[in-house]
C-alpha cells in the first residue's frame, strides 16, 4: 500500500512538474526522443537523446501496469539508456527519464511502451513512417471507400486542433489535395460538440485560426468548413504558428476542455524559416501530442524535432501531395490510440475535480449604458468568476473579473441600443469552466428626430429642430466639410426650452454639417446631422477687352456688389505654359502688358472679399500680329545706289531680314542686319531702273512680321555737258499702298517742293488684261482713293510729280493687292428645334455689304429658300421648316464686285413623332397599336384606313397615350394605321404601320372528316414547349465538305429545328446561314412564322464550296442576322449554333469573346477534322454544355438529343443564359436591357459616362429626374423567376435626395409598385417589397451599421437573394442579415420597370433621385452572392482570385496599347470620293426597273460626351513627316478646343466586299456634290500611324470623399488603386468643361464637394490613332473654384471630451458629449469623392499659327496600372438601333414646357403615390370603390393566367 501511494505521488508530482514548471527546471535541459527496443522476451531496452547542455546524470524512473511497482535507477551521464531486464512483454511499461544538475531537475521525458500483440523481437521500432514515389499509389489513392476507411470507434474523446501550411509552395492545385486529405481524416472521427472536437489553423507569413474547437457541432459542419476552406499564400514560419496554436487555440475560451487528450497534427511542405524546436517543446510541455506530416519538399529532420516521441508513430513524410491519402488510415489509427492511452493516463494520473459552469443566467436593471448580470454558483472550489461581453454585431470584448462568493455584477460604459453577447466562466485553480451564454440589449435615449437649416446666407443659416422630453439641453455642433473639421468646428449648447438657433461665423459657398445631440445630464442621445451650403461670393460680370495690340490689352469689367476689397486677375496663353495673376485694388479696369504676339489669352478675374474669392468671370482675346517694320523710306537715290530706312516696330527684334531685287526680273539679293539696325544702303544698282526692297522682321521665337515693300527707282546716269545747272526735280518718298478693300486701294506719300503743281497716279494690274489708268491730284495733296479695281488683283501703283513748267519729275512705284471677295468663316448650327434651326458664322475680314442664306430639303422635295442678313449680323433663326428634315444651308457675303464663295453646313429639324410603332391583339373585326410617346408631343391623331375601300376612322389622344384599339373592322383586310404626333399648333409627319386582320372563324363541316394523311411535320419536343428565341445556325459549306455530308446537315438541321415548337414572332424565330471564303444568309430570322415553311426552306438550301473562313461568317451573323431589320427582337436569347468540320483559316477569338460578352449563347458543334480548341473558344462557357464533337456526319445522331435539349433550355425567355464571371448562367443583364452600355447611353436623357470604382470600369450616372426606365413585358416578358438574385453596384452622390426612392422596381399600368428596392437616405434603411402569392403586399427592411455604409458616398456592391421563403442581404461580399418572407405573386408584364424613382413626389408628375450605377445583374440563383468576390471594389479585390481589369495590358517593348478612346467628335466633312468598284456579286433575278430612292436621313446625334484628360490644343499648319525622335518630356496640360471645322475630301475607299444579289436599278442622273452628312457609325480601325508626340499631363486632381478603412492591399494593388485615384481626381478638376457640351442640367442647388489635390503624373503614350479632321482650336477654360465636400458619415457614439478615440467605422463625425471612450473600428478604403462642379466652358478662338516642333525627350516606358480606361473623354459610340424608352410623363428638360405645370398648387404635404399602406404616408387613406372590372394577364414562369380583378380608386380622406 505505501508503494503505491508513493507511485501516485510521484506521478502527481510528474504531472504537477510538465504543467507548472518551477524557475530551477527550466534552467535544466531536458533529455530528448524517448525510444524503446524489445530484446528479448524478459529484455525492453529504452534510449534516449541527450539534452542540449550541462547536467550530471539522469533520474530514470519505470513501472508496469496495471498494478506494478515503480523503479528508480540513477544513470551517469555518458549512459543513454537502460535495459529493463524484468520486462514481461504482455504488460504496458510507463517510463520518465530525468536530467539532473546538483539539486536541480529538468522537465521529465515521459513515454510509454504498449503490450506485445505479436512476436517483435529484435525489431527496431523507432523508424518513423516514410513513402516514396517508388511505393506511391496512383492518384486514384486520393480517393478513399467508405468500406476502406477506418473508422475511430473508441469511447475516448480528444481536442484536435489541425494546423495547415498555406504558404505559396503548396499552390492552389495541391491545396485542392489538402483538402480531400483533411476531409478524409475528420471522417475518421467522431465529431460533437461533448464528443471529439476539430479546429483548424492556417499560417504562412502569419498564422490565422479557420475556426475554433467549439465552432462547431457536427461532423458534416467541419467537412463542410474543410471544402470551403480558403487558400491564404505566404511565407513558411512554423514555428511562429506552433506558438500561437499554443496561445489561441488550446484554450477554455476556444472550446479546449480540461481532461481530455489534445491532439495537433501539422501539415507543411517545406522547411521552416524560423525555429522550430522551443514552440514544439512548449506545446508538448502543455501536454499535446504533436504529429508531423511533411510533404515533398519536408526536412525530415525538423518534423522529428517537432513531433512527439517515438518518431515511427509520429512522424509521417509522403512524396507528393497525391498520395496523401494513403497515410490516413495508419495516421488516424495512430492517433485514435494515442487518444485513448492519454484518456487512460489523465483518467489515472488525475483525480476529478468537481466543477462545471455557473447557472441561470439572468440580466436585469437595464438602462441604456447600464445592466446588471447574475447567475447562480458553480461546483466545486471556485477561485473567481469572469464576465466576458461584447457587441454582438462586432467590437473588442471586455471582461469584469469578482471573487468566488459573487454571483452578479453590473455592466458600465455600454453602448446605448445595443445588443451584447455574455459568457460566464467559474475560473478554478488551474483551468476554467464552459461558459454560461445569454445576450441582453441596453435601452436607447429618445434622439431629436427632426432637422431643418433655414434662412440661408453667405456667412449664416438657422438649424431647427424638434423637441425632445425630458432633455436637460441640446449640444449643437457645426463645422465645414472641407478642412480641419477639429479645428473650424463650433460647439454650442442650449437649454431644454430652445429649439432654434442662428449659426453664424460661416465660410461663403462651404458646406456644412451641422449635428444635434439631445443631452440627458452628462450622456448625449444619437445625434442627428444635416448638410447645407451657405451663399457664394458674387463674382463681377461684363468682361470687356479694347485697345488689343500685338503685346498688350485693355480689360474691363462691371463690380461685384458690394463688399468687395479687390480682385484677383489671372491671365494664361492657349498653350496653358504661362499663367500670371495679379491682385489690384477695388477697380474696374487693368492693362495687361508683356504679351506675346498673335496668341490667344484667356482671362479671368475673381472678386476678393474678407471672406475669400468668388467664382471667376472668364473670357479671352487675341493678341494681333507684330507690324512690320514702320515708315519704310528710301533717300539719297543715286543711279548705282541708295538708301533705305525704317522705324523699329517693336523692342524684342533679333534680325531685319532684307531683300531687293528689279522689279522686271532679275536677281534678288538678301541680308541680314541687326536687330538695332534702322537703315542700309543698297550699292553696285543699275541707273534708270525700278527696285523692289522687300524688308521682314525676324524676333527671339523666330516669327517673322509682315513684310514691308517700297519700289524706287535709280537716276539715269548723266554727263555734264555745261556749267550752267537746273533747278533738280525730285521724287516722291514713301509711298505706301493701304486701307485695301475687295475694290479699292490708298496710296500715300511724302514729298515737300512747292514746285509741283500736281500728281499723277498711274495703276495697272501685272495680269496686264486692263489698260493703265491715271488720276490727277493736286499739288497740295499727299493721297488718293484708288477705286472701281477688281477684286483679288495686285497692282502696280506709280506716283509721278507733275512740276509747274509741266515737266515730270522722277516717277516712284509700289504693289499692292486688293482684297478677295472672302467668305464667311465657321459656319454652325445651334438651337435645333422641331420646325427651326439657328445658322451661325464668323464674318469674313474683308468688310461686307451683307450676308445672304439659302437652303432647301436635302432628301425631300422642298422649294429653295432664301433670306438675307445685314452686315452687322452673323447669325440667322430659319423658321417654318418641316419637322426632321435636314437642310442644306449656303451662306455668301455680299461685296460691291459681288458674291463670295459659298459656306456649306446641312442642319436638320427635330423629329416630331412616335417610335417603336407595332400592332398587337390582331382579330377578324379589330386590331390595336401601340408606341413609345413622344417626349414634347401634346396630343396625338391617329387614323386608320383601309386600303381597299373608303372605310376610315379617326381619334385624338393625349399626350401621354400609348395605344389604342380599332372596332368594327372587316375580316382580312389590310389597314393603314397613321399617327401625327402634334406640339401646341405645330404637328408632325405621319408615322405608319400596315397590317391584316385575321379572316373570319370558318364553320367545322358537317360531313365526315376523310382519312388524314399522317404527318410530315416533327413533332415537338417536351423541353422546347416553353422556348423563345432568336436561333441561328451557321453550317460550314466548304469544299471539305462534300455534296453527301452537306446533305446529312440538311438533315440533322431538319430534324433539330423540327423539334421545337412555336415558330415566329411569339415563339422562336430561326435563321440560318452557309460559309465559305465568306457567308450567305439563306434565310433572315423574320423570313419564316411557321414550322411548315421553315422546314421546306430547309430543303431548299444548296451547297455552297469554297474555303473555311468561320470569324468572317461569325461576324457576318452578328451584324446581318441578329439585328432589329433581320427580325431580331428585344427581350429574348439570341443563339448561335455554328457546324464545322476544318480548322478555321481566320481568327475567331475576337468576334466570339465579343458576341459572348455581350449576351449571345453560342454552341460549337465539331466533326472530322475540325480543330477541338478552336470549338471552344467559339463556343460559351462552360465548354462541356457548348461544345460537341463527333468524329463523322453519321454519328450526329448521338449528340442530337443532348444538343436539342441544351439549346431549348438556353431558349427559354423567363431566364435566358448569360456570362458572368467567364461562365454562362441563366439571368438578365439589366444594364443592357435599361441601354446603359457605351453604344447606347447617349440616347438616353439624363443620362451620362463617368468613371467607375476602377479606371477602367465604366459607370453611368443617373442625374436628377432623368427616369430612366423600359417596359416590362421588354425586360422580363415571363415575369421574374420565383428565386433570384439582385445584384447592383453603385454610389450614391452627395445631391441624392435624403427621401426614399427605389434603386429599382417594377410598375404595373396604373404606375402601382409591385417589386423593388427602396433606400431611405434619411433612415439609413433598405426595404425589399413585393405581393405574395396571396396578393398581400409584404416588406423586409434592413438597417444598422453595415446597411450605413451605402449611405457613405462610396460604391458597394449589393447582393439582394430573394426565394420563397427569406430575403439574404449580402453587402461588399458579407452578409449583413436575412428575414424571412412569404413566397412571392406573380407579377404584370403591362407595366414599366423603373431606376431610382421617388417614393415621394416633388410634383404632378414622378421624379427620380441622382446615384452613379456601374453594375446591374438579376441572377435566377440563390447561390450567386456567396460566388461573388467582389472584384470590382480596390478595397476588396485579391489579384490572385480576380480577373485582370478590363483594358489591361501587357509591358513588352513592342507591344501596342489597346486603341484610345474616341476624341470629340469634329464637324461634318466634305464628302469622300468615290470608292473602288466591289467585286462583282453573283447575277441576281431580272426586278421590274425601280425610282432610285432618296437615301435615309441619319439618326440624331447623341448627346456630347464627357471631355477627355486631354482638351484640344489649337491646330498646327501641316508639315513635312520627320525623322522619329526620341520621347519628349511631359508637357503641360492643354486646353479645351472648340468643333471642328469641315474636313477636306478624304481618300479613296478601300475596295469592298462582294454585293448582294440585287436587281439592276435605272442609272440615275449625276447630283451635286452633297451637303456634308451627320457624322456615321466609326469605321473599322486604320493602321498605326507615326509615333505621335508625348502627351500633356493632367491639371491638379480632388480630393474625394474620406471612406472607410480599408483591407492591407499588395504593393501592386496600392499602386493601381492610388492611380485609379489620382486619375478621377484629375478628371473631376475637367468635368467642369463637360456641363454643357453633355447637354444635362446643372443642379445649382447641389454642390459637390472638391479639394485640389496633388498634380496628375504625366499619361502614357497611347497608339497613334487614324487622321482627324481639322479642329477649330478653343480658348483655354479657368479652374474652377474649389467643389463642396460630400456628406460626412454616420457619427460614431460621443466620446469623452478632449481625447480623440481610436478612430470608427464611417467617416468622421461631430465631436460628442463625455461618454465612455470608443471601440476601435474598422473598415475598408472608400471610393474617391464625386467630381467637383462644372465651370464655365470657353467659347471657339480662331485658329492660331503653325507651333514649332519640340525637343525630343527622353524613351517613355509602359506600366501595366496605366491601361486604358474610362476616363472623362469617352465618346459614345453610333447609335445602332437601340430605341430608348422615353415615357411621356417625364419632362427631363425643365426649360420646355412644363413649367405652369410646376407652379401649380402642390399637394399640402407628399405623399407615396402608388405604394401600398406599409410604404405610404399615415396621413392618408385609401378608400376602396371598384370602378369597373377588366382583364389583367399575369405571367410567371411557364404560367399564364387570366383572371378578372377590380380597380380600385385611391382618394384622401377629408380628416
Amino acid at each position: 500500500m505505501l508503494s503505491r501511494v508513493y507511485l501516485w505521488a510521484s506521478l502527481v508530482v510528474l504531472v504537477l512538474v510538465s504543467h507548472f514548471p518551477c524557475k530551477a527546471q527550466s534552467e535544466v535541459p531536458a533529455p530528448r526522443r524517448l525510444r524503446f527496443k524489445v530484446l528479448s522476451s524478459d529484455k525492453l531496452l529504452v534510449s534516449w537523446k541527450e539534452p542540449k547542455g550541462d547536467f550530471d546524470s539522469y533520474l530514470f524512473l519505470y513501472k508496469s501496469i496495471p498494478g506494478g511497482h515503480q523503479k528508480e535507477i540513477i544513470v551517469s551521464k555518458t549512459d543513454m539508456k537502460v535495459v529493463i531486464k524484468d520486462y514481461n512483454h504482455s504488460r504496458d511499461y510507463i517510463v520518465s527519464v530525468t536530467a539532473v544538475s546538483g539539486g536541480e531537475q529538468s522537465s521529465p521525458l515521459q513515454g510509454r511502451h504498449k503490450a506485445e500483440r505479436a512476436e517483435h523481437d529484435g525489431r527496431d521500432q523507432t523508424e518513423p513512417q516514410s513513402l516514396t514515389n517508388s511505393l506511391a499509389p496512383s492518384e486514384d489513392a486520393n480517393e478513399i471507400s467508405g468500406a476502406d476507411q477506418f473508422i475511430c470507434r473508441t469511447e475516448a474523446i480528444a481536442d484536435i486542433v489541425i494546423l495547415v501550411d498555406g504558404s505559396w509552395s503548396i499552390g492552389r492545385l495541391n491545396f485542392r489535395l489538402v483538402r480531400l486529405f483533411l476531409e478524409n481524416l475528420v471522417n475518421a472521427f467522431d465529431v460533437g460538440f461533448d464528443k471529439t472536437r476539430i479546429g483548424l489553423a492556417q499560417y504562412s507569413g502569419d498564422p490565422r485560426i479557420e475556426w475554433h474547437l467549439n465552432a462547431f457541432t457536427t461532423k458534416d459542419a467541419v467537412i463542410d468548413a474543410v471544402k470551403n476552406l480558403p487558400y491564404k499564400g505566404g511565407n513558411t514560419l512554423t514555428g511562429l504558428a506552433l506558438t500561437y496554436i499554443l496561445e489561441n487555440c488550446f484554450k477554455p475560451e476556444a472550446g479546449a476542455r480540461d481532461g481530455v487528450p489534445k491532439i495537433g497534427i501539422l501539415i507543411t511542405d517545406g522547411k521552416s524559416q524560423d525555429d522550430v524546436i522551443p514552440p514544439a517543446e512548449s506545446l508538448q510541455k502543455a501536454g499535446v501530442e504533436l504529429f508531423a506530416i511533411g510533404v515533398k519538399n519536408a526536412d525530415e529532420n525538423e518534423l522529428r524535432s517537432i513531433a512527439s516521441d517515438p518518431d515511427n508513430s509520429h512522424v509521417y513524410n509522403v512524396a507528393d501531395f497525391n498520395i496523401m491519402s494513403s497515410i490516413v488510415e495508419g495516421l488516424t489509427r495512430t492517433v485514435c490510440e494515442q487518444v485513448e492511452q492519454q484518456d487512460k493516463d489523465i483518467k489515472q494520473l488525475l483525480p476529478p475535480e468537481e466543477m462545471g459552469p455557473p447557472s441561470d443566467l439572468v440580466t436585469s436593471e437595464v438602462t441604456a449604458r447600464s445592466f446588471r448580470v447574475t447567475w447562480s454558483p458553480s461546483p466545486g472550489n471556485v477561485v473567481k468568476y469572469r464576465v466576458v461581453y461584447y457587441p454582438s454585431q462586432g467590437g473588442e470584448p471586455q471582461e469584469a473579473v469578482v471573487d468566488d462568493d459573487e454571483t452578479s455584477v453590473v455592466l458600465q460604459h455600454l453602448s446605448s441600443l445595443t445588443d451584447y453577447e455574455l459568457a460566464v466562466f467559474a475560473v478554478y485553480e488551474n483551468e476554467a469552466s464552459e461558459a454560461l451564454r445569454g445576450s441582453e440589449t441596453t435601452l436607447a435615449l429618445p434622439a431629436v428626430t427632426s432637422l431643418q437649416l433655414l434662412d440661408v446666407t453667405h456667412s449664416s443659416m438657422k438649424a431647427r429642430w424638434n423637441n425632445v422630453d425630458r432633455v436637460s439641453g441640446y449640444m449643437l455642433l457645426y463645422a465645414p466639410l472641407t478642412g480641419d473639421g477639429d479645428l473650424d468646428e463650433k460647439e454650442v449648447k442650449v437649454s431644454d426650452a430652445v429649439t432654434e438657433l442662428v449659426l453664424d461665423q460661416m465660410l461663403p459657398h462651404t458646406e456644412y454639417t451641422v449635428t444635434v445631440y439631445a443631452l440627458y445630464g452628462e450622456e448625449a442621445s444619437d445625434p442627428i446631422t444635416n448638410q447645407e451650403t451657405t451663399l457664394p461670393l458674387s463674382p463681377p460680370s461684363n468682361l470687356q477687352f479694347s485697345d488689343i495690340t500685338y503685346n498688350s490689352a485693355h480689360i474691363s469689367w462691371d463690380p461685384a456688389p458690394h463688399g468687395v476689397t479687390g480682385y484677383r486677375i489671372m491671365w494664361v496663353k492657349t498653350d496653358g505654359l504661362d499663367t500670371q495673376e495679379v491682385e489690384v485694388g477695388p477697380v474696374t479696369s487693368y492693362d495687361l502688358s508683356e504679351l506675346t504676339s498673335l496668341m490667344e489669352y484667356s482671362v479671368a478675374i475673381f472678386a476678393v472679399y474678407d471672406e475669400g474669392q468668388s467664382e471667376p468671370l472668364t473670357d479671352g482675346f487675341t493678341t494681333t500680329p507684330v507690324p512690320g517694320p514702320l515708315h519704310l523710306r528710301t533717300s539719297d537715290v543715286g543711279s548705282d545706289s541708295f538708301q533705305i530706312s525704317w522705324d523699329h516696330s517693336a523692342n524684342d527684334i533679333i534680325l531685319y531680314k532684307l531683300s531687293w531685287a528689279p522689279l522686271m526680273g532679275g536677281d534678288t539679293k538678301e541680308v541680314l542686319l541687326s536687330g538695332s539696325a534702322n537703315s542700309y544702303i543698297l550699292t553696285r544698282l543699275s541707273p534708270s531702273t525700278d527696285y523692289e526692297v522687300l524688308l521682314t522682321a525676324i524676333f527671339k521665337d523666330e516669327k517673322e512680321s509682315d513684310t514691308g515693300s517700297i519700289i524706287e527707282t535709280t537716276l539715269a546716269k548723266t554727263t555734264t555737258i555745261a556749267t550752267t545747272t537746273a533747278a533738280p526735280r525730285q521724287a516722291v518718298r514713301n509711298l505706301l499702298l493701304s486701307d485695301e478693300t475687295t475694290q479699292s486701294l490708298k496710296a500715300s506719300w511724302e514729298l515737300e517742293d512747292p514746285r509741283v503743281e500736281s500728281y499723277r497716279i498711274s495703276y495697272a494690274s501685272l495680269k496686264g488684261d486692263h489698260k493703265e489708268e491715271n488720276v490727277l491730284v493736286p499739288g497740295g495733296q499727299r493721297r488718293a482713293v484708288l477705286e472701281s479695281l477688281l477684286p483679288d488683283t495686285r497692282y502696280k501703283v506709280t506716283v509721278t510729280p507733275v512740276y509747274k513748267d509741266r515737266q515730270d519729275g522722277i516717277s516712284v512705284s509700289a504693289l499692292g493687292t486688293t482684297m478677295p471677295l472672302l467668305s464667311p468663316e465657321n459656319l454652325r448650327v445651334s438651337e435645333e428645334w422641331y420646325n427651326s434651326f439657328r445658322v451661325t458664322w464668323d464674318p469674313p475680314q474683308a468688310p461686307a455689304l451683307g450676308y445672304r442664306i439659302i437652303y432647301q430639303p436635302v432628301y425631300v422635295p422642298g422649294p429653295v429658300l432664301e433670306t438675307t442678313a445685314r452686315e452687322d449680323m452673323n447669325s440667322m433663326l430659319l423658321s417654318n421648316l418641316l419637322t426632321g428634315t435636314e437642310y442644306s444651308v449656303q451662306v455668301t457675303a455680299s461685296y460691291p464686285a459681288g458674291q463670295s464663295e459659298p459656306l456649306l453646313v446641312n442642319a436638320k429639324t427635330l423629329f416630331l413623332g412616335v417610335s417603336g410603332l407595332s400592332t398587337y391583339q390582331m382579330r377578324p373585326n379589330s386590331m390595336c397599336v401601340q408606341w413609345q410617346p413622344h417626349l414634347h408631343a401634346t396630343l396625338y391623331r391617329v387614323s386608320i384606313q383601309s386600303t381597299l375601300s373608303n372605310q376610315r376612322q379617326e381619334v385624338s389622344l393625349g399626350g401621354g397615350a400609348s395605344r389604342q384599339c380599332f372596332y368594327d373592322l372587316t375580316p382580312s383586310s389590310q389597314y393603314q394605321i397613321s399617327i401625327h404626333a402634334q406640339m401646341q399648333e405645330l404637328e408632325g409627319p405621319p408615322v405608319s404601320i400596315t397590317d391584316m386582320t385575321l379572316p373570319a372563324p370558318t364553320q367545322a363541316p358537317t360531313e365526315p372528316p376523310t382519312t388524314e394523311p399522317p404527318p410530315t411535320i416533327p413533332p415537338a419536343k417536351e423541353v422546347c414547349k416553353e422556348a423563345k428565341a432568336d436561333l441561328a445556325f451557321l453550317v460550314d459549306g466548304s469544299w471539305s465538305i462534300g455534296d453527301d455530308n452537306f446533305m446529312k446537315i440538311t438533315q440533322f438541321l431538319y430534324s433539330t429545328i423540327g423539334s421545337l415548337d412555336l415558330i415566329g414572332s411569339d415563339g422562336t424565330q430561326v435563321a440560318i446561314a452557309q460559309f465559305s471564303d465568306d457567308a450567305r444568309t439563306e434565310f433572315q430570322l423574320s423570313s419564316h412564322g411557321n414550322k411548315e415553311a421553315l422546314l421546306e426552306a430547309i430543303q431548299r438550301i444548296r451547297y455552297k464550296g469554297g474555303n473555311t473562313k468561320t470569324g468572317r461568317a461569325i461576324k457576318h451573323v452578328k451584324e446581318s442576322i441578329f439585328m432589329p431589320d433581320a427580325g431580331a427582337r428585344r427581350g429574348v436569347p439570341k443563339v448561335l449554333v455554328v457546324l464545322t468540320d476544318g480548322r478555321s483559316q481566320d481568327d475567331v477569338n475576337k468576334i466570339s469573346k465579343e458576341m459572348q460578352m455581350e449576351g449571345y449563347i453560342i454552341f460549337a458543334i465539331g466533326f472530322a477534322d475540325a480543330d477541338y480548341g478552336e470549338l471552344v473558344n467559339i463556343a460559351s462557357k462552360p465548354s462541356d454544355r457548348h461544345v460537341f464533337f463527333v468524329d463523322d456526319l453519321d454519328a450526329v445522331k448521338k449528340i442530337e438529343e443532348q444538343l436539342i435539349t441544351f439549346v431549348c433550355e438556353a431558349a427559354t425567355a423567363t431566364c435566358p443564359a448569360v456570362l458572368m464571371s467567364g461562365n454562362t448562367m441563366a439571368g438578365f443583364r439589366m444594364m443592357e436591357k435599361f441601354g446603359l452600355v457605351e453604344k447606347e447611353y447617349s440616347t438616353i436623357p439624363g443620362v451620362s459616362l463617368e468613371p467607375g470604382s476602377f479606371n477602367s470600369y465604366p459607370c453611368y450616372r443617373l442625374h436628377r429626374d432623368a427616369l430612366v426606365s423600359q417596359p416590362t413585358k421588354y425586360l422580363h416578358p415571363e415575369g421574374l423567376p420565383s428565386d433570384f438574385t439582385i445584384s447592383m453596384m453603385f454610389r450614391l452622390l452627395p445631391e441624392t435626395p435624403q427621401e426614399p426612392f427605389a434603386l429599382w422596381e417594377i410598375l404595373n399600368k396604373e404606375n402601382e409598385p409591385l417589386v423593388g428596392l427602396i433606400l431611405d437616405n434619411s433612415g439609413k434603411t433598405l426595404t425589399f417589397f413585393n405581393y405574395d402569392y396571396k396578393g398581400d403586399f409584404q416588406t423586409v427592411t434592413f438597417e444598422g451599421t453595415e446597411i450605413r455604409k451605402i449611405f457613405h458616398g462610396s460604391f458597394h456592391k449589393l447582393h439582394v437573394t430573394i426565394s420563397k421563403t427569406a430575403v439574404k442581404v449580402v453587402l461588399d461580399c458579407s452578409v449583413v442579415g436575412e428575414k424571412s418572407v412569404g413566397a412571392a405573386g406573380n407579377i404584370t408584364t403591362d407595366g414599366l420597370e423603373v431606376l431610382g424613382r421617388m417614393v415621394r413626389s416633388r410634383g404632378r408628375r414622378d421624379n427620380s433621385a441622382p446615384f452613379q450605377l456601374q453594375m446591374f445583374d438579376i441572377i435566377c440563383s440563390t447561390s450567386w452572392a456567396s460566388r461573388d468576390k467582389c472584384c470590382e471594389l480596390p478595397a476588396l479585390r485579391v489579384e490572385e482570385q480576380c480577373p485582370s481589369l478590363p483594358h489591361a495590358c501587357t509591358c513588352s517593348q513592342d507591344s501596342k496599347g489597346p486603341p484610345g478612346p474616341s476624341g470629340p467628335p469634329g464637324g461634318p466633312g466634305i464628302r469622300g470620293a468615290r470608292g473602288d468598284r466591289g467585286e462583282p456579286g453573283m447575277t441576281g433575278p431580272q426586278g421590274p426597273v425601280g425610282e432610285t430612292g432618296p437615301a435615309g436621313p441619319p439618326g440624331p446625334l447623341g448627346p456630347q460626351g464627357p471631355s477627355g484628360l486631354s482638351i484640344q490644343g489649337p491646330p498646327g499648319a501641316a508639315g513635312e513627316k520627320g525623322d522619329k525622335g526620341e520621347i519628349g518630356p511631359a508637357g503641360q496640360m492643354g486646353v479645351p478646343g472648340g468643333p471642328g471645322s469641315p474636313g477636306r475630301d478624304g481618300p479613296p475607299g478601300a475596295r469592298g466586299l462582294p454585293g448582294n444579289n440585287g436587281p439592276p436599278g435605272r442609272q440615275g442622273p449625276p447630283g451635286p456634290i452633297g451637303a456634308p452628312g451627320a457624322p456615321g457609325a466609326p469605321g473599322p480601325g486604320g493602321s498605326s500611324g507615326p509615333q505621335g508626340d508625348q502627351g500633356l499631363p493632367g491639371p491638379a486632381g480632388t480630393k474625394g470623399d474620406k471612406g472607410e478603412r480599408g483591407d492591407v492591399q499588395t504593393q501592386a494593388a496600392v499602386r493601381a488603386i492610388a492611380r485609379q485615384v489620382c486619375e478621377q481626381l484629375i478628371q473631376s478638376h475637367l468635368s467642369r468643361y463637360n456641363s454643357i457640351l453633355n447637354q444635362i442640367p446643372v443642379q445649382s442647388a447641389v454642390s459637390v464637394r472638391t479639394v485640389p489635390g496633388p498634380p496628375g503624373e504625366p499619361g502614357r503614350r497611347g497608339p497613334p490613332g487614324p487622321q482627324g479632321e481639322q479642329g477649330q482650336p478653343g480658348r483655354p477654360g479657368f479652374p474652377g473654384t474649389n467643389g463642396q465636400s460630400g456628406r460626412s458619415g454616420e457619427s460614431g457614439p460621443p466620446g469623452e471630451k478632449g481625447d480623440r478615440g481610436i478612430p470608427g467605422v464611417g467617416s468622421q463625425g461631430p465631436r460628442g458629449p463625455p461618454g465612455p471612450p470608443g471601440l476601435p473600428g474598422e473598415g475598408r478604403t472608400g471610393s474617391q469623392g464625386p467630381p467637383g462642379r462644372p465651370g464655365s466652358p470657353g467659347t471657339p478662338g480662331r485658329p492660331g499659327s503653325p507651333g514649332s516642333t519640340g525637343s525630343a525627350g527622353p524613351p517613355g516606358y509602359c506600366d501595366q496600372n496605366s491601361c486604358l480606361g474610362y476616363n472623362v473623354g469617352v465618346q459614345p459610340l453610333p447609335h445602332t438601333g437601340y430605341q430608348p424608352y422615353n415615357p411621356a410623363a417625364v419632362a427631363y428638360n425643365n426649360d420646355q414646357g412644363g413649367v405652369e405645370e410646376e407652379e401649380e398648387e402642390e399637394e399640402e404635404d407628399p405623399y407615396y403615390r402608388g405604394y401600398p399602406s406599409q410604404l405610404a404616408h399615415r396621413r392618408y387613406g385609401y378608400l376602396s370603390s371598384p370602378t369597373h372590372s377588366e382583364d389583367v394577364e399575369l405571367r410567371s414562369p411557364g404560367v399564364v393566367r387570366r383572371f378578372s380583378r377590380d380597380v380600385t380608386v385611391m382618394e384622401e380622406r377629408e380628416d
